[in-house]
């Protein structure tokens, strides 16, 4: 028998965390998590934060949790959201709570900004999808809301190098992640010094950036004396969880579509180098970095967000129901031709999922939607639509055919959605592994120690470890 390999990933999602430890025997991984936690974000002043030390805190009840096993764990590493970001002073302390993306206060600053940089020209340089919350909005918006900090910040760093520097005591910026801000170079993969400079920002805010599986360093001895870990290595993997969820998806063919479906939708295709053309423009797809330096050219969905604030809503004004719940209500609604547009601005953070789902569908004309099973509908069948035409215009856009999609994330676990997506698109949908990001998370720090040679090693290790299950169209 060969050496047993341990490690730690910790996968941060926009509604809540885990660490799960992976173990590699004999070929095949397994997955045991040792620790979850809500990840609620915080509303004051009118404006919405992450509970960043609550997360921090919660990483190290992971790391106890972990070193109570007393395995000889070789490393461990962390991957979250994309795009949000702290800012640190002269003498690298924190200043000012994260923002959430989902906050307001970029509300009208993309349209500032094109007035610096016509946007057709922002696209060419950073082949980034326009979203409102994208980092380069955000730091924009500093100016009008937190302008003190942003004048005394000398490094930025984002989410999930923010937690690895707690850690180390290093500051480093991962390439999959940096990509996400729409401030970096898309051809060059490295930072657009001459955008950032036209925007006024400063450019000692953005560190070296590393590539995924770069070993960062060991833990520091206050961590090791609060947790009981030693030993064990930090890694920058795909930080970004969209680019571990790609890593840990066993793609079936090079033409392949993936689909992270978790709090977002993220359908596309891994390519070697990026697609920075009118029609990219035209349908707003992005670019965004991959494992092995390579691309992820995708279209962000909003996703299961709203069927999770449509459970939570639905649970504090009708009565306590389950996913299963709604799946099953869904499948027995009288109507099942309602729809959403999951893009609309009313659908990103309302106080009251259920009020806009009912309005959206009275608004056009669809008469109203009728108890948990007909909103669920509306909720699938919009997905479902954008999953459609994001395929097409994908397959018009890169002149190929995609045979399948590869389905990975908590989203598969629901039979009812991976039918719709079969049905909608016209394809074959292949559901699996759940763990996503996880077991990609956990494959990049195996070839970062050499425990394994190449993603592609790892992603076979994956199908050999893991049932997938098939949909047809």
């Amino acid at each position: 028998m060969g050496e047993v390999i341990y490690n730690l990933a910790f996968d941060f999602g926009a509604s809540s965390g885990r660490m799960v430890l992976c173990k590699l025997e004999d070929g095949k991984l397994e997955l045991e998590e040792l620790h979850r936690f809500p990840n609620q974000e915080i509303r004051i002043g009118g404006h919405i934060y992450w509970d960043l030390f609550r997360l921090y805190h919660e990483l190290k009840q992971g790391l106890k949790k972990a070193a109570a096993r007393k395995l000889p764990i070789q490393s461990l590493a962390i991957d979250t959201w994309g795009v949000d970001y702290g800012l640190f002073d002269k003498d690298g302390n924190l200043i000012g709570n994260p923002v959430h993306y989902r906050d307001s206060r970029t509300d009208g600053v993309m349209e500032e900004i094109s007035k610096i940089i016509p946007l057709e020209e922002l696209y060419d340089r950073t082949g980034i999808e326009f979203m409102y919350f994208n980092s380069i909005f955000q730091l924009y918006a500093e100016k009008g809301m937190r302008p003190v900090i942003l004048d005394n910040a000398k490094r930025l760093l984002f989410m999930p190098e923010l937690f690895g520097y707690f850690l180390t005591g290093i500051m480093y910026t991962e390439y999959t992640f940096a990509s996400t801000s729409q401030l970096l170079d898309a051809r060059k993969r490295e930072w657009d010094y001459e955008l950032i400079a036209r925007l006024g920002l400063k450019r000692e805010l953005f560190g070296n950036i590393v590539m995924p599986g770069t070993v960062i360093g060991d833990l520091l001895p206050e961590v090791r004396e609060e947790t009981g870990l030693s030993g064990v290595k930090v890694i920058a993997v795909g930080s970004h969880d969209t680019a571990s969820a790609v890593a840990g998806a066993p793609l079936e063919t090079e033409d392949a579509a993936f689909l992270s479906c978790g709090t977002w939708s993220l359908l596309g295709m891994v390519l070697d180098e990026p697609i920075l053309n009118e029609d990219s423009y035209k349908y707003n797809y992005t670019n965004e970095g991959s494992i092995d330096g390579k691309i992820q050219f995708l279209k962000n969905i909003n996703g299961l967000w709203i069927m999770q604030n449509l459970r939570r809503n639905w649970c504090e004004f009708e009565g306590e129901v389950s996913f299963p719940d709604i799946i099953a209500a869904a499948r027995s609604a009288k109507r099942r031709d309602f729809l959403i547009d999951p893009k609309d601005p009313r659908f990103t953070a309302p106080l009251n999922m259920m009020k806009e789902i009912i309005a959206y569908c009275e608004e056009k004309g669809q008469g109203r939607p009728e108890g948990l099973g007909e909103m669920a509908m509306a909720v699938y069948n919009g997905l479902t639509e954008e999953y459609r035409k994001s395929i097409q215009y994908m397959e018009e856009i890169t002149g190929k055919t995609i045979p399948c999609i590869n389905m990975v994330g908590g989203g598969i676990q629901d039979e009812l959605l991976c039918e719709l997506t079969a049905k909608a698109t016209g394809k074959r949908v292949v559901a699996g592994p759940t763990e996503g990001s996880v077991l990609g998370n956990s494959i990049v720090q195996m070839v970062a120690t050499g425990a394994i040679a190449s993603i592609a090693e790892g992603r076979q290790i994956i199908k050999n470890s893991f049932a997938l299950k098939y949909y047809e169209p």
